[in-house]
């Protein structure tokens, strides 16, 4: 697993924990403990520190912007882990530096963690928030790909 992946899941992880706990834990220790545990070692941690502060710091920007993308599913009937891949994803969609996390790889990135710990429709959720999103924040869907020519 590759270390910003892995951060991400760690991310996750410890975004579930302080939400399952209506925010009752301190975040920066949940994140220091799981990042102890399940990722020791990693190149680069600051940039789980770096996601984890943003999200602090914009979560209810973020979550209004849930609200919007997805009105027919109040914030608090998401599913925890796809309430928390969407926070994830929007934070690195919106406020990260695109040269460091593109669009595209920010998208992908939350499809990725949503299918592997969410629910069966979980990646298809998340896509469809973060496609609308991207799609009236930045004007228009992002570049699909090119395909490669069969020869």
């Amino acid at each position: 697993m590759a270390t910003r992946h892995l951060i991400r899941t760690v991310i996750l992880q410890s975004l579930y924990e302080w939400d399952f706990y209506d925010r009752k834990k301190d975040l920066v220790g949940i994140l220091e403990r799981n990042l102890g545990e399940f990722a020791p070692g990693i190149d680069e941690p600051e940039f789980g520190w770096k996601i984890m502060k943003g999200l602090a710091d914009h979560l209810p920007e973020i979550d209004g912007i849930i609200v919007k993308a997805a009105p027919e599913w109040p914030l608090q009937k998401i599913a925890i882990i796809d309430r928390n891949v969407l926070r994830i994803g929007l934070y690195e969609l919106l406020y990260a530096d695109p040269e460091e996390v593109p669009p595209k790889v920010a998208i992908n990135e939350a499809i990725e963690l949503a299918k592997s710990h969410g629910g069966p429709n979980s990646g298809k959720f998340v896509n469809g928030v973060l496609g609308t999103v991207y799609r009236e924040r930045k004007g228009g869907p992002p570049k699909p790909a090119p395909k490669e020519s069969a020869s």
